[in-house]
């Protein structure tokens, strides 16, 4: 009862992926990425050892293929899960178990990945990466693009049940070891329009948090030493 998309920006080798459920909480559960390695999701009965483990693997000079290959096979209880990676350089790899709640699946776009479960139809992880592709050709944000594609997803069906989606996240990393972006809508009757009203928010302030985190004596116009106007983040 998931779907996932994880991406790259090419031009700016941002990696990140964004996931919508009618779960609670899918951002501390699904998505894991690292700076100029790869971004992996785990999904469907998530267990969140695994994408940490595909990274490990994908640090190992691994193709994501291979990583996650070698994840499932050695997880006991693999035909319940659904793995997924993209790496660096903008290949990908992915796994559905046999015990996945129809409808399942994975599409395979340029510089993205989309899987998911419990779908509406098989389309939807099409669409997805339609949804990316269509971003990516307007020039947009790495985050513009990921949001695009969830959108694009539930457009074509989304999942299947009556309760509808409740909670979304996007992560993106671009060359620190923390996230350019961490944002999550945890339980919400409308998740995938509040991430887009957080990103929109967050995307003008991402470079100024990582500045101050990089140099805090350094606050754009700001002398140092000077007092900076927020001193919570």
């Amino acid at each position: 009862m998931t779907f996932t998309i994880l991406g790259r920006d090419a031009a700016t080798g941002r990696l990140g992926g964004a996931a919508a459920t009618s779960d609670l909480a899918v951002g501390a559960r699904v998505l894991w990425a690292r700076a100029g390695l790869g971004v992996a999701a785990t999904q469907h009965r998530t267990d969140p050892r695994l994408g940490p483990a595909i990274l490990e693997r994908l640090g190992l000079d691994e193709t994501p293929q291979q990583a996650v290959n070698a994840v499932a096979a050695g997880t006991v209880h693999r035909e319940w899960r659904q793995l997924a990676a993209i790496d660096a350089g903008g290949a990908s790899g992915s796994f559905s178990g046999s015990l996945l709640w129809p409808e399942s699946g994975s599409a395979v776009g340029t510089d993205c990945l989309a899987i998911g479960n419990m779908l509406a139809g098989s389309g939807v992880v099409s669409a997805m990466c339609a949804g990316f592709t269509a971003a990516t050709e307007r020039g947009d944000d790495l985050g513009d693009r990921l949001l695009a594609a969830l959108a694009a997803g539930q457009a074509a069906g989304g999942e299947t049940g009556t309760t509808g989606l409740r909670s979304a996240a996007l992560l993106i990393v671009d060359r620190e070891a923390f996230p350019w972006a961490d944002l999550r809508v945890d339980d919400d009757g409308d998740p995938l329009g509040a991430l887009q009203a957080l990103w929109t928010r967050w995307r003008p302030l991402a470079a100024g948090f990582v500045s101050r985190a990089i140099d805090p004596d350094f606050d754009g116009a700001r002398p140092a030493g000077q007092r900076p106007t927020s001193t919570t983040t």
